[in-house]
């Protein structure tokens, strides 16, 4: 005679339940990588933006002002007699401020670092972005006459 024995199964009904669950699961985590990836194209583009964004205020700020000087990675300069200074502050941003250090007009965020060139009248800012992102800023001053 066959003994009986009861024995735990694992029953279809069960084996579909989880199916579901683990494709559940997958479905989710698809998802929130495709968001993630979304993300990270959007903050480099975002990022892109505001490079487009800076360079222009930076060239409309240094139109019609007088080279004083490039001196620690800050740009100096003459603007009807007031003295300005660009460049990068001990937070993450990259400002202008008066030549002496004082008033707070940050022009880009997220700045790693900022090294200022001068070769004669010709200026020129790279940037390192925190991301790693690099990027040149190129200006050459009128000689006033």
């Amino acid at each position: 005679m066959l003994k009986k024995s009861k024995v735990a199964a694992f029953t279809l009904l069960e084996c579909l339940l989880a199916l579901l669950v683990i494709s559940g699961g997958l479905l989710v985590f698809d998802g929130l990588a495709k968001l993630v990836h979304h993300e990270i194209t959007y903050q480099d583009t975002s990022l892109e933006k505001k490079w487009l964004v800076f360079a222009d205020q930076l060239r409309y700020e240094l139109a019609d002002v007088r080279l004083v000087k490039v001196e620690n990675d800050h740009l100096y300069v003459d603007k009807s007699g007031q003295q300005l200074s660009f460049g990068k502050s001990k937070a993450d941003d990259f400002r202008k401020t008066s030549d002496k250090g004082q008033g707070y007009q940050p022009m880009l965020y997220q700045v790693a670092s900022a090294k200022i060139h001068q070769e004669q009248t010709v200026v020129q800012i790279d940037i390192t972005f925190e991301n790693g992102w690099e990027r040149s800023f190129v200006y050459r001053f009128e000689e006033k006459v």
